[in-house]
């Protein structure tokens, strides 16, 4: 079978599932639609994901397929919890692993989008799993795993942890800092914060979501975004570039379990997820200015003959990055 043909057969079975699950949101049509739509998405991403990190799509879709109707069809708690961490596991290293390199700004930005994207239909089947969970733990559990995933697959695309180089091992500490950062802070105030400090805090998210409709993600803005787009201009020059990248984890994996929140309704986690994108974009263009400005040539001329050098080849969407 071609190549084109799979990836049109792809497509097909993510907008089918899609479709059911958009369906299942309307109160349209029978109860376990919802189930049908999550089980074809997360097998479709799980074959793309395989394919994609230069596993053996078949078999990991084969496997995805089958625990998805054996989770309907015992229709346990625990297993549709588990089926729904995993499909959010899936949605959010795909999204990361779907890009490719882009040489000027406005190519790394469309390829956030695309990330992001993708992580939000897998939002729509993660929730179609049903889940039972407590919504902080189920959180910590995706973010941290999808960490992981990203990399274990990155380290095998940045050839190892000799081939970070000095800015990819500078990258990798900023984006460590500001997660370790934005996670002991967060957990901080909601253990130790005072009355008053955490009240004034909430004050903001609450004239932000009464004026705005929405308040920004904290960990999506101002560090999986500006990491992802950092990472995919870098990836056009260098493969230290897939180490930035691996931190837009923190951006798709957001995405992926922002409808897990039952007291959000899904207007108000779009339009968390686009403040946070139009925001994490400005830090992301800044990062890459101050990038440039400090390695790169100056003015518009040496700007142009930079990106005329940025040619470092990778294989296109569709094709196994291994």
């Amino acid at each position: 079978m071609s190549s084109r043909l799979l990836v049109l057969l792809w497509l097909l079975v993510v907008g089918a599932g899609l479709a059911a699950l958009v369906c299942s949101l309307a109160s349209v049509g029978p109860d376990w639609l919802d189930g049908v739509g999550a089980t074809a998405v997360v097998t479709a991403y799980s074959w793309a994901l395989a394919a994609r990190t230069g596993g053996r799509p078949v078999v990991f879709g084969a496997l995805a397929l089958v625990l998805g109707v054996v989770v309907l069809a015992l229709d346990r708690d625990a297993l549709r919890t588990g089926a729904a961490v995993m499909t959010c596991l899936v949605s959010a290293v795909l999204g990361v692993m779907a890009t490719t390199p882009a040489v000027r700004f406005v190519q790394a930005a469309r390829e956030c989008v695309i990330a992001l994207l993708i992580a939000a239909v897998g939002a729509m089947a993660t929730v179609g799993f049903d889940p039972v969970l407590s919504v902080v733990r189920f959180e910590y559990t995706t973010l941290g795993l999808a960490l992981v995933g990203a990399f274990a697959v990155v380290h095998r695309l940045g050839a190892g942890l000799h081939g970070l180089g000095r800015r990819g091992v500078v990258g990798v500490l900023i984006g460590a800092l500001v997660l370790g950062a934005t996670l002991l802070y967060a957990e901080l105030l909601r253990r130790y914060g005072s009355a008053g400090l955490v009240e004034s805090l909430l004050d903001g998210v609450r004239w932000s979501r009464e004026h705005l409709g929405a308040f920004p993600r904290p960990i999506e803005t101002v560090l999986g975004v500006p990491a992802l787009v950092w990472g995919c201009h870098m990836r056009a020059r260098r493969r230290q570039g897939w180490w930035l990248c691996a931190f837009g984890v923190a951006a798709t994996t957001p995405v992926a379990n922002a409808l897990v929140n039952p007291s959000i309704s899904l207007l108000e986690c779009a339009l968390s997820v686009v403040y946070g994108l139009v925001i994490g974009l400005a830090l992301g263009y800044a990062v890459i200015r101050v990038d440039l400005a400090l390695t790169g040539s100056r003015g518009q001329g040496g700007r142009r003959l930079e990106e005329a050098g940025a040619v470092r080849p990778e294989p296109p969407r569709t094709a196994a990055l291994l």
